[in-house]
């Protein structure tokens, strides 16, 4: 889409649709400035139908009305934000969602969107781009109608109408260029997500992330079985050992210019990466194994993720390591009861071979931690116990370094996507006691997202480290504001987030830290 901003008022502005958010309340005496301008236009008819049909601007409601040439839009769409007193940015968002799917049905290319008024304009405008962007996605490669519509209007122009008294200066433009990137990328993300297991398997996987770091000037190795052989990585060639596709080995790298900046300690990100997941010999039931293509969406998110860091250029390195295999039952499938050994040294008992991707990324942490990185990010679809104690849209975060932890939520916060700080406690570490090895990989039932992030923490030693199960959210069962059925790219957002508020924090302490001007030599300072 092509974004650009509008000035004077919006009811003024020329398009086929005019977007109108509003807060519960505000269609009554003192209606905000663009609805007043467009209702005065319409002879008051735009707020008594919306009245008529119950708009009152609750959550998730939408009103569409036609102008009938009394304006220069050829229709008024009303999107409901609910009570001002709960407003986040993420309200606007997927309110923003609900306008690019009312204009993908309408067929409209071109909107003008009046942002409304929130205690912080930069916020709101990258939450109306976002959700204007993730809101237009959709994943129809596939289908043979839709390739019959390829040359259907689409939505391409977006008129942004800052709310009254507020200029738009740089931070605005900034703001509007970071938001595309990242909706971008947590569409590309979606798309990986989406694609069959026919057609995204790990070399498919590991292409993507060679083309992504060719775009964005990153470092990508890709090695194969043989170098993951070398580097002794026994639980990852367990999981990998019963497929006919071969597994890979992902190491994609930013590394700043500034070769002080290139010494500071790394940021990891860990994204689980099992393409296809039959659950191995512990087959699981089909009903079960239908979405099992998507058991890879948390190294999408990171690869979506990496992307937009490449622009960002933080003032420190960032890695992301990803372990791509399928896990598959054959002849060669590694078994419940196999014992393999870890790269970290540690022997696990197989008791489920379901329980694959913690057994991956138990390797994948290990190789991180030996990077010396200043925290660990993981990101898996790993329990559906989380999804039973969370649901579809709450990620759940693990990890015991409080101040890691309480960065990433606060990045979660801003960037809207939804968390919950889950206990990650030794009362639970009976369950992965094994009586013939080091542990098992898949305790009782009772606590599996907590038993599961128990394990991950025995190959992170004491690196600061977050987990985070995606295993709901990483697919939206239905339609939701900006989320349509399918892949979300849950943890693009977030981790973007992360990595530029923890950039902000480096660039000012290193301000606070620098030395004062040295005096001229006349004894008098510069300045």
């Amino acid at each position: 889409m092509n974004f650009s901003f509008i000035s004077g008022e919006a009811a003024r502005a020329s398009g086929e649709l005019l977007v109108i958010p509003l807060f519960e309340g505000e269609t009554g005496d003192k209606p905000p400035a663009p609805l007043a301008g467009a209702s005065s236009a319409l002879e008051g008819r735009l707020v008594a139908a919306a009245t008529q049909e119950g708009f009152k601007g609750k959550a998730d409601q939408t009103f569409v009305m036609h102008t009938m040439g009394k304006l220069e839009v050829e229709r008024v769409v009303l999107l409901g934000l609910g009570s001002r007193n709960k407003y986040t940015p993420e309200v606007l968002r997927l309110a923003s969602g609900r306008a690019a799917k009312t204009a993908q049905r309408l067929k409209a290319r071109t909107l003008v969107f009046a942002v409304p008024e929130t205690q912080d304009a930069v916020a709101a405008l990258r939450a109306v781009v976002e959700g204007l962007e993730l809101g237009a996605y959709r994943f129809e490669r596939y289908k043979s109608s839709a390739r019959d519509e390829k040359n259907a209007p689409k939505l391409t122009t977006v008129r942004l109408a800052l709310p009254a008294g507020v200029e738009k200066t740089k931070e605005h433009d900034q703001a509007v260029s970071l938001a595309q990137r990242v909706a971008e990328a947590t569409n590309w993300a979606r798309d990986l997500v989406n694609e069959p297991p026919n057609v995204v398997n790990p070399e498919r996987l590991a292409k993507a992330a060679q083309d992504m770091g060719r775009d964005g000037g990153l470092k990508v190795t890709v090695g194969g079985r043989k170098e993951i052989e070398r580097l002794k990585m026994g639980l990852f060639l367990g999981v990998a050992q019963g497929s006919a596709n071969e597994p890979k080995l992902i190491h994609v790298e930013y590394t700043p210019k500034n070769a002080r900046h290139a010494k500071n300690p790394p940021v990891a990100l860990v994204g689980k990466a099992i393409t296809f997941d039959s659950g191995g010999l512990s087959l699981k039931p089909t009903d079960s194994m239908v979405d099992m293509k998507t058991d890879m969406a948390g190294s999408a998110a990171v690869l979506g993720a990496m992307s937009v860091i490449a622009t960002l250029k933080p003032p420190f390195p960032v890695h992301a390591f990803i372990g791509a295999c399928e896990n598959m039952p054959s002849g060669t499938s590694y078994r419940p009861s196999d014992i393999l050994t870890s790269r970290a040294g540690k022997t696990v008992e197989i008791t489920n071979t379901d329980a694959e991707g913690r057994l991956v990324l138990g390797d994948i942490l290990t190789w991180a931690t030996e990077h010396k990185p200043a925290a660990i990010i993981d990101l898996a679809t790993l329990t559906g116990a989380c999804v039973i104690a969370l649901g579809n849209y709450i990620v759940g975060a693990f990890g015991d370094h409080d101040a890691t932890m309480s960065d990433v939520l606060e990045a979660a916060r801003a960037a809207g996507e939804e968390m919950w700080r889950m206990p990650v406690t030794d009362l639970q570490k009976d369950s992965l006691r094994s009586e013939v090895a080091d542990m098992k990989n898949a305790g009782e039932r009772w606590g599996g997202a907590i038993n599961a992030a128990l394990f991950l923490k025995e190959f992170v030693g004491d690196t600061p480290w977050v987990h985070l199960d995606i295993a709901g959210p990483s697919v939206s069962p239905k339609e939701r504001g900006y989320l349509g059925k399918g892949g979300t790219g849950v943890g693009v957002r977030t981790l973007v987030e992360y990595v530029r508020r923890r950039a902000t924090q480096l660039e000012g302490s290193e301000a606070t830290e620098a030395p004062a001007p040295k005096p001229s030599r006349g004894g008098r300072a510069k300045g």
